[in-house]
């Protein structure tokens, strides 16, 4: 894992990826400094921002976690196997003695948490920029209710941990996909696809049936949290169907893994 974990954060592409997901609440803080929102224009808590700065990372999660973060976890679980299989690297891993269920377990792990530091960075910088730009002080809550700055931060806290869990399920299918292909691009592009996929299903009214098992359903149910009390059934709910997704992506990517020759 640390082998993996340093492979990771070398990669100049998810240095400049970090410093591009980090802008994004900065861009968000400054724009709201400028001009304040009116209230119930833009996405979820833009317009709370000038109440509580804190509220600028639970603007850039939402924001990000359509489109931004999950194609960090595409491009991260693309170079997890399918890169290292293209160029070659992958045979000679696997010629020291180590199983190939643990080799693909701590290269999901060590993805995994830079998928983490990722999401700590956005929430992080925009708590941080956030500060700086509105100050602390008591932070509302969609209830109506107040908590004081250590609550709320506890709660961003909390937050960063349910959109690390929906994005550890589209790390699943990314290690799945990267199983399939020597082509990292490929891979990348595939799950872009299969989350951009599951967003437009889940916009139709017409599958209806099938939109509570689609991941894309449950990422922003983080924002219960800012009520009072918290309202932990969707929460709860999304969490059931991101382990089903780790579950059945890990078990079909390993199957996989263990039965591909990789050698020649």
């Amino acid at each position: 894992m640390r082998s993996e974990m340093g492979l990771i954060a070398s990669r100049r592409r998810n240095q400049i990826g970090i410093l591009i997901l980090a802008a994004v609440p900065i861009v968000i803080a400054f724009a709201v400094r400028q001009a304040a929102p009116e209230p119930g224009v833009g996405p979820a808590f833009l317009a709370d921002i000038t109440t509580n700065g804190m509220f600028v990372a639970l603007t850039a999660l939402t924001v990000q976690m359509p489109l931004f973060l999950p194609l960090a976890v595409a491009a991260v679980s693309g170079d997890a196997l399918a890169g290292e299989a293209g160029s070659g690297t992958l045979r000679y891993v696997l010629t020291v003695p180590v199983g190939r269920t643990r080799l693909l377990l701590a290269k999901y792990l060590a993805a995994l948490a830079g998928v983490l530091f990722a999401v700590l960075v956005v929430a992080g910088t925009g708590v941080l920029v956030g500060l700086l730009l509105f100050g602390a002080g008591p932070v509302p809550t969609l209830s109506g209710f107040e908590l004081t700055y250590a609550q709320g931060l506890w709660r961003v806290v909390l937050a960063v941990g349910y959109a690390t869990a929906a994005l550890a399920a589209v790390l699943a299918i990314g290690m799945l996909v990267s199983s399939l292909t020597e082509q990292p691009i490929a891979a990348m592009i595939a799950v872009v696809i299969v989350t951009m996929t599951m967003q437009i299903i889940g916009a139709l009214p017409q599958m209806e049936a099938v939109h509570p098992f689609l991941i894309p359903t449950h990422w922003m149910a983080f924002a219960d949290l800012f009520r009072e009390p918290v309202f932990t059934e969707p929460m709860l709910a999304g969490l059931r169907v991101f382990a089903v997704y780790i579950a059945l992506g890990l078990a079909a990517a390993l199957w996989r893994f263990r039965t591909r020759d990789v050698t020649s």
